[in-house]
């Protein structure tokens, strides 16, 4: 969300402007097209977070599974203790078992950036998807088409009035 949505006056200005374009620019069958187009949008983004965060943490305990049985046979293993080199000096290498083990400050991060990363790329996947899906149905009647795009051109050139006003008054820019 960005900080000029914060801004009340004026989104409650633009808010009530397009309100006025939906209630007099459109049909009563137009504003139920957009509000079914509006719930396409809001379901498959919820699902797709919720799966994204799903497979997130999935594969985070897979990655943390396969993590401390690397550790587990690399603690197993056998390993040198000592290099010895041409001129006949040996030189002791140290155990790093202890560096290597998985720590429960690294199991947090992994499962909070893998369900982050889900969280995103599900949700966005559910967006795009219901973006998708909303389309269609504005789609579906040509004429209820041509009128959403009618309103929504009127409402555009309104806020461009408003805002071409403001900046003519001298009132202070925002630059956000």
């Amino acid at each position: 969300m960005s900080i000029a949505a914060l801004r009340k006056s004026q989104q409650d200005d633009l808010s009530k402007l397009a309100q006025d374009h939906l209630q007099h620019d459109l049909t009563e069958g137009d504003r139920q097209v957009l509000n079914k187009a509006a719930t396409r949008v809001g379901a498959p983004t919820t699902l797709g977070s919720l799966v994204g965060v799903g497979l997130g943490v999935f594969f985070a305990y897979r990655l943390r599974r396969g993590r401390v049985d690397m550790f587990n046979a690399f603690r197993a293993a056998q390993k040198p203790t000592q290099v010895m080199f041409a001129d006949g000096r040996t030189e002791v290498i140290p155990d790093i078992s202890s560096i290597m083990r998985p720590t429960r400050l690294g199991d947090a991060f992994t499962y909070f950036f893998c369900g982050l990363g889900g969280l995103f790329l599900g949700g966005e996947a559910g967006f795009l998807t219901g973006t998708w899906s909303a389309t269609r149905t504005i789609h579906k009647n040509p004429e209820s088409e041509k009128r959403i795009e009618t309103a929504y051109r009127k409402f555009k050139a309104d806020c461009l009035r408003r805002e071409a006003k403001l900046l003519e008054s001298g009132a202070p820019v925002a630059f956000a």
